[in-house]
Protein backbone atom coordinates (compact mmCIF):
# COMPACT_ATOMS: atom_id res chain seq x y z
CA UNK A 1 0.00 0.00 0.00
CA UNK A 2 1.23 3.31 -0.84
CA UNK A 3 1.46 6.30 1.64
CA UNK A 4 -1.43 9.02 2.07
CA UNK A 5 -2.75 11.30 4.51
CA UNK A 6 -5.81 11.36 6.14
CA UNK A 7 -8.26 13.69 8.00
CA UNK A 8 -11.74 13.71 9.12
CA UNK A 9 -14.68 15.90 8.12
CA UNK A 10 -16.71 17.78 9.97
CA UNK A 11 -19.50 18.55 7.28
CA UNK A 12 -20.88 17.12 3.72
CA UNK A 13 -19.61 20.11 2.05
CA UNK A 14 -16.30 20.11 4.04
CA UNK A 15 -15.71 16.67 2.91
CA UNK A 16 -16.40 17.43 -0.65
CA UNK A 17 -13.78 20.78 -0.60
CA UNK A 18 -11.20 18.59 1.10
CA UNK A 19 -11.37 15.64 -1.52
CA UNK A 20 -11.47 18.80 -4.28
CA UNK A 21 -8.37 20.30 -2.97
CA UNK A 22 -6.12 17.14 -3.34
CA UNK A 23 -6.18 15.28 -6.90
CA UNK A 24 -6.80 11.57 -6.79
CA UNK A 25 -8.17 12.09 -3.19
CA UNK A 26 -11.17 9.84 -1.98
CA UNK A 27 -13.91 9.59 0.43
CA UNK A 28 -13.44 6.90 3.00
CA UNK A 29 -16.29 5.19 5.29
CA UNK A 30 -16.85 1.95 5.98
CA UNK A 31 -13.91 0.77 3.73
CA UNK A 32 -14.45 -2.59 2.56
CA UNK A 33 -13.31 -2.02 -0.73
CA UNK A 34 -11.71 0.74 -1.26
CA UNK A 35 -8.96 -0.72 1.62
CA UNK A 36 -8.63 -3.85 -0.11
CA UNK A 37 -7.89 -2.07 -3.76
CA UNK A 38 -5.15 -0.06 -1.85
CA UNK A 39 -3.61 -2.76 -0.77
CA UNK A 40 -3.05 -4.44 -3.97
CA UNK A 41 -2.09 -0.83 -5.69
CA UNK A 42 -5.03 -0.77 -7.89
CA UNK A 43 -6.31 2.12 -5.79
CA UNK A 44 -3.78 4.64 -5.18
CA UNK A 45 -5.16 8.00 -3.31
CA UNK A 46 -3.31 10.35 -1.86
CA UNK A 47 -5.60 11.61 0.65
CA UNK A 48 -8.71 9.92 2.68
CA UNK A 49 -11.22 12.38 3.63
CA UNK A 50 -13.00 10.10 6.45
CA UNK A 51 -16.62 10.61 6.30
CA UNK A 52 -17.85 8.62 9.19
CA UNK A 53 -18.78 11.85 11.41
CA UNK A 54 -21.36 13.73 9.05
CA UNK A 55 -24.20 12.13 10.67
CA UNK A 56 -25.51 10.78 7.77
CA UNK A 57 -26.40 7.71 9.59
CA UNK A 58 -30.51 7.55 9.78
CA UNK A 59 -33.43 5.92 8.00
CA UNK A 60 -36.27 8.88 7.66
CA UNK A 61 -39.42 8.46 6.48
CA UNK A 62 -40.30 11.32 3.47
CA UNK A 63 -42.73 13.18 2.92
CA UNK A 64 -44.05 11.61 -0.14
CA UNK A 65 -44.34 8.38 1.74
CA UNK A 66 -41.34 7.04 1.03
CA UNK A 67 -37.83 6.54 2.95
CA UNK A 68 -34.88 8.23 2.88
CA UNK A 69 -31.81 6.51 3.71
CA UNK A 70 -28.25 8.10 5.28
CA UNK A 71 -25.35 7.71 2.98
CA UNK A 72 -23.93 6.24 6.14
CA UNK A 73 -26.59 3.90 7.40
CA UNK A 74 -25.12 0.52 7.58
CA UNK A 75 -26.25 -2.42 5.15
CA UNK A 76 -26.68 -4.39 8.35
CA UNK A 77 -28.96 -1.89 9.62
CA UNK A 78 -30.72 -1.19 6.51
CA UNK A 79 -31.40 -4.69 5.55
CA UNK A 80 -32.97 -5.01 9.64
CA UNK A 81 -35.09 -2.05 9.59
CA UNK A 82 -38.65 -2.86 10.10
CA UNK A 83 -40.29 -0.18 7.33
CA UNK A 84 -37.79 -1.78 4.62
CA UNK A 85 -38.36 -5.43 5.92
CA UNK A 86 -42.13 -4.85 5.34
CA UNK A 87 -42.10 -2.25 2.33
CA UNK A 88 -39.41 -2.65 0.20
CA UNK A 89 -38.77 -6.16 0.99
CA UNK A 90 -36.62 -6.75 -2.09
CA UNK A 91 -33.73 -4.47 -1.09
CA UNK A 92 -33.70 -5.81 2.56
CA UNK A 93 -33.32 -9.69 0.85
CA UNK A 94 -30.89 -8.28 -1.82
CA UNK A 95 -28.44 -6.61 1.75
CA UNK A 96 -29.12 -10.19 2.69
CA UNK A 97 -28.08 -11.70 0.12
CA UNK A 98 -24.34 -9.86 -0.23
CA UNK A 99 -20.86 -10.71 1.15
CA UNK A 100 -20.67 -11.74 4.43
CA UNK A 101 -22.42 -10.59 7.85
CA UNK A 102 -19.07 -9.09 9.18
CA UNK A 103 -19.13 -6.78 5.83
CA UNK A 104 -22.79 -5.80 6.12
CA UNK A 105 -21.80 -4.64 9.82
CA UNK A 106 -19.91 -2.62 8.26
CA UNK A 107 -20.21 -1.48 4.74
CA UNK A 108 -22.11 1.40 4.19
CA UNK A 109 -25.12 2.74 1.35
CA UNK A 110 -23.15 4.81 -0.63
CA UNK A 111 -20.11 2.70 -0.21
CA UNK A 112 -22.06 -0.20 -1.51
CA UNK A 113 -23.25 1.85 -4.49
CA UNK A 114 -19.76 2.70 -5.38
CA UNK A 115 -17.92 -0.59 -4.93
CA UNK A 116 -16.09 -1.01 -7.85
CA UNK A 117 -16.33 -4.65 -10.15
CA UNK A 118 -15.25 -7.93 -8.98
CA UNK A 119 -14.18 -9.00 -12.58
CA UNK A 120 -11.05 -10.99 -12.11
CA UNK A 121 -8.65 -9.30 -14.77
CA UNK A 122 -9.19 -5.94 -13.20
CA UNK A 123 -7.67 -6.95 -9.75
CA UNK A 124 -4.67 -9.11 -11.73
CA UNK A 125 -2.51 -5.84 -12.67
CA UNK A 126 -0.35 -7.60 -15.09
CA UNK A 127 -3.71 -7.71 -17.10
CA UNK A 128 -5.02 -4.99 -19.16
CA UNK A 129 -7.53 -3.14 -17.97
CA UNK A 130 -9.34 -0.33 -19.31
CA UNK A 131 -11.11 0.47 -16.01
CA UNK A 132 -7.83 0.49 -14.00
CA UNK A 133 -5.45 1.70 -16.85
CA UNK A 134 -7.74 3.95 -19.40
CA UNK A 135 -6.64 3.03 -22.82
CA UNK A 136 -4.51 -0.20 -21.68
CA UNK A 137 -7.02 -2.81 -23.30
CA UNK A 138 -9.42 -5.49 -21.87
CA UNK A 139 -7.48 -8.57 -21.24
CA UNK A 140 -11.19 -10.33 -20.52
CA UNK A 141 -12.16 -9.93 -23.93
CA UNK A 142 -10.54 -13.29 -25.37
CA UNK A 143 -10.31 -14.71 -21.63
CA UNK A 144 -12.17 -16.40 -19.43
CA UNK A 145 -16.00 -15.08 -19.26
CA UNK A 146 -17.82 -17.04 -17.23
CA UNK A 147 -18.61 -13.95 -14.94
CA UNK A 148 -18.60 -11.32 -17.43
CA UNK A 149 -21.69 -9.07 -18.76
CA UNK A 150 -23.49 -10.20 -22.01
CA UNK A 151 -25.16 -6.88 -22.61
CA UNK A 152 -24.44 -3.25 -22.30
CA UNK A 153 -20.80 -4.15 -22.46
CA UNK A 154 -18.47 -2.41 -25.40
CA UNK A 155 -15.20 -3.70 -27.29
CA UNK A 156 -13.81 -1.55 -23.80
CA UNK A 157 -15.16 -3.42 -21.53
CA UNK A 158 -16.95 -6.76 -20.41
CA UNK A 159 -16.83 -6.37 -16.73
CA UNK A 160 -20.57 -6.62 -14.57
CA UNK A 161 -21.29 -4.53 -11.83
CA UNK A 162 -20.89 -6.48 -8.80
CA UNK A 163 -23.56 -4.88 -5.88
CA UNK A 164 -26.82 -6.60 -4.67
CA UNK A 165 -28.44 -3.57 -3.44
CA UNK A 166 -27.94 -1.41 -6.36
CA UNK A 167 -30.23 -4.33 -8.36
CA UNK A 168 -33.21 -3.41 -5.47
CA UNK A 169 -32.76 -0.13 -5.90
CA UNK A 170 -32.70 0.18 -9.58
CA UNK A 171 -36.00 -1.99 -9.62
CA UNK A 172 -37.62 0.73 -6.49
CA UNK A 173 -36.52 3.57 -8.74
CA UNK A 174 -34.41 4.99 -5.89
CA UNK A 175 -33.24 8.60 -5.82
CA UNK A 176 -29.06 9.84 -4.88
CA UNK A 177 -28.33 12.80 -3.26
CA UNK A 178 -25.27 14.62 -3.38
CA UNK A 179 -23.67 17.64 -2.58
CA UNK A 180 -20.61 19.39 -4.06
CA UNK A 181 -17.92 21.61 -2.61
CA UNK A 182 -19.82 24.92 -3.34
CA UNK A 183 -22.82 23.54 -1.36
CA UNK A 184 -24.61 22.68 -4.18
CA UNK A 185 -27.19 19.87 -4.17
CA UNK A 186 -28.18 17.24 -6.92
CA UNK A 187 -30.82 14.41 -6.97
CA UNK A 188 -29.79 11.68 -9.41
CA UNK A 189 -32.52 8.93 -10.41
CA UNK A 190 -30.32 6.14 -10.27
CA UNK A 191 -30.72 4.95 -14.01
CA UNK A 192 -28.84 7.71 -14.76
CA UNK A 193 -25.92 7.12 -12.09
CA UNK A 194 -24.60 4.87 -13.47
CA UNK A 195 -23.20 4.61 -16.80
CA UNK A 196 -22.56 2.09 -19.53
CA UNK A 197 -19.15 1.29 -20.48
CA UNK A 198 -18.31 2.79 -24.01
CA UNK A 199 -15.07 3.95 -24.07
CA UNK A 200 -14.95 5.16 -21.23
CA UNK A 201 -15.20 2.17 -18.44
CA UNK A 202 -13.34 3.90 -15.57
CA UNK A 203 -16.01 6.55 -15.24
CA UNK A 204 -18.49 4.76 -13.65
CA UNK A 205 -20.93 6.87 -12.30
CA UNK A 206 -22.53 10.59 -13.31
CA UNK A 207 -20.80 12.00 -9.97
CA UNK A 208 -18.52 14.64 -10.72
CA UNK A 209 -15.24 14.93 -9.41
CA UNK A 210 -15.52 15.67 -5.46
CA UNK A 211 -19.52 15.22 -5.23
CA UNK A 212 -20.37 13.63 -2.20
CA UNK A 213 -23.69 11.07 -2.01
CA UNK A 214 -25.50 12.17 1.19
CA UNK A 215 -28.46 10.08 1.02
CA UNK A 216 -30.61 7.48 -0.99
CA UNK A 217 -34.40 8.33 -1.15
CA UNK A 218 -37.03 5.58 -2.06
CA UNK A 219 -40.34 6.47 -3.33
CA UNK A 220 -43.60 4.54 -1.93
CA UNK A 221 -44.33 1.85 -1.62
CA UNK A 222 -45.07 -0.66 -4.51
CA UNK A 223 -47.40 -3.43 -2.65
CA UNK A 224 -46.85 -7.04 -3.89
CA UNK A 225 -44.94 -9.71 -3.78
CA UNK A 226 -40.56 -9.01 -3.23
CA UNK A 227 -38.26 -11.42 -4.79
CA UNK A 228 -34.60 -11.09 -4.88
CA UNK A 229 -33.09 -14.41 -6.32
CA UNK A 230 -29.52 -14.77 -6.37
CA UNK A 231 -27.43 -17.67 -8.51
CA UNK A 232 -23.79 -17.74 -7.48
CA UNK A 233 -21.04 -20.71 -7.08
CA UNK A 234 -21.48 -21.03 -3.49
CA UNK A 235 -24.03 -20.20 -0.42
CA UNK A 236 -22.38 -17.03 0.73
CA UNK A 237 -19.50 -14.70 0.40
CA UNK A 238 -19.75 -15.22 -3.58
CA UNK A 239 -21.10 -12.39 -5.96
CA UNK A 240 -23.88 -13.34 -8.43
CA UNK A 241 -23.31 -15.36 -11.42
CA UNK A 242 -26.88 -13.43 -11.97
CA UNK A 243 -29.49 -12.31 -10.00
CA UNK A 244 -33.44 -11.44 -9.94
CA UNK A 245 -34.93 -8.99 -8.57
CA UNK A 246 -38.75 -8.61 -8.87
CA UNK A 247 -41.90 -7.26 -7.64
CA UNK A 248 -45.25 -9.03 -8.57
CA UNK A 249 -48.42 -7.89 -8.19
CA UNK A 250 -51.75 -9.79 -7.58
CA UNK A 251 -52.99 -9.39 -11.56
CA UNK A 252 -49.41 -10.59 -12.71
CA UNK A 253 -47.81 -7.49 -13.46
CA UNK A 254 -44.59 -5.95 -12.13
CA UNK A 255 -41.48 -4.71 -12.30
CA UNK A 256 -38.08 -6.71 -12.76
CA UNK A 257 -34.34 -5.98 -13.03
CA UNK A 258 -31.20 -8.24 -13.28
CA UNK A 259 -27.42 -7.80 -11.71
CA UNK A 260 -24.24 -10.16 -12.86
CA UNK A 261 -25.26 -9.13 -16.43
CA UNK A 262 -24.49 -5.78 -17.14
CA UNK A 263 -22.09 -2.64 -16.43
CA UNK A 264 -24.61 -1.78 -13.87
CA UNK A 265 -27.92 -2.44 -12.66
CA UNK A 266 -29.97 -4.08 -15.38
CA UNK A 267 -33.85 -3.17 -15.94
CA UNK A 268 -35.78 -2.53 -19.65
CA UNK A 269 -38.98 -0.77 -19.39
CA UNK A 270 -40.84 -3.24 -22.55
CA UNK A 271 -39.20 -6.06 -19.23
CA UNK A 272 -41.89 -4.90 -16.99
CA UNK A 273 -44.62 -4.83 -19.74
CA UNK A 274 -44.22 -8.27 -20.91
CA UNK A 275 -43.79 -9.57 -17.32
CA UNK A 276 -47.81 -10.84 -17.16
CA UNK A 277 -46.41 -12.89 -19.94
CA UNK A 278 -44.54 -14.99 -18.42
CA UNK A 279 -40.52 -15.48 -17.71
CA UNK A 280 -39.86 -16.36 -21.29
CA UNK A 281 -41.22 -13.08 -22.78
CA UNK A 282 -39.78 -10.89 -19.99
CA UNK A 283 -36.31 -12.24 -20.33
CA UNK A 284 -36.57 -11.81 -24.34
CA UNK A 285 -37.27 -8.24 -23.85
CA UNK A 286 -34.54 -8.07 -20.69
CA UNK A 287 -31.75 -9.67 -22.82
CA UNK A 288 -32.66 -8.89 -26.80
CA UNK A 289 -29.29 -7.30 -27.42
CA UNK A 290 -27.43 -9.91 -25.51
CA UNK A 291 -24.02 -10.33 -26.93
CA UNK A 292 -22.51 -13.71 -25.63
CA UNK A 293 -19.87 -16.44 -26.01
CA UNK A 294 -19.18 -19.64 -24.85
CA UNK A 295 -18.37 -19.06 -21.42
CA UNK A 296 -20.85 -16.80 -20.61
CA UNK A 297 -24.15 -17.97 -22.91
CA UNK A 298 -25.37 -19.99 -20.45
CA UNK A 299 -26.63 -17.06 -18.65
CA UNK A 300 -29.37 -16.11 -20.86
CA UNK A 301 -30.88 -19.71 -20.17
CA UNK A 302 -30.07 -19.02 -16.14
CA UNK A 303 -31.60 -15.73 -16.29
CA UNK A 304 -35.28 -17.30 -17.77
CA UNK A 305 -35.42 -20.08 -15.78
CA UNK A 306 -34.52 -18.17 -12.46
CA UNK A 307 -37.19 -15.61 -13.53
CA UNK A 308 -39.14 -18.32 -13.93
CA UNK A 309 -39.41 -19.56 -10.34
CA UNK A 310 -39.65 -16.35 -9.18
CA UNK A 311 -43.01 -15.95 -11.15
CA UNK A 312 -44.26 -19.57 -10.38
CA UNK A 313 -43.64 -18.48 -6.68
CA UNK A 314 -45.60 -15.46 -7.11
CA UNK A 315 -48.91 -17.42 -8.56
CA UNK A 316 -48.93 -19.80 -5.41
CA UNK A 317 -50.98 -17.41 -3.37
Amino acid sequence: MKAFTYERAKTPQEAAAAVMRAPGARFIAGGTNLLDLMKLEIETPPHLVDVNGLGLDKIEATNEGGLRIGALVLNADLAADARVRKDYAVLSRALLAGASAQLRNKATTAGNLLQRTRCPYFYDTNQACNKRVPGSGCSAIGGFTRGHAIVGHSQACIATHPSDMAVAMQLLDANVETVNASGARRTIPINDFYRLPGNTPHIETSLAPGELITAVTLPKPLGGKHYYRKVRDRASYAFALISVAAVVQPDGSGRVALGGVAHKPWRVAAADAALPQGAKAAAGQLLADARTDEHNAYKVVLVQRTLNAVLTDAKKG
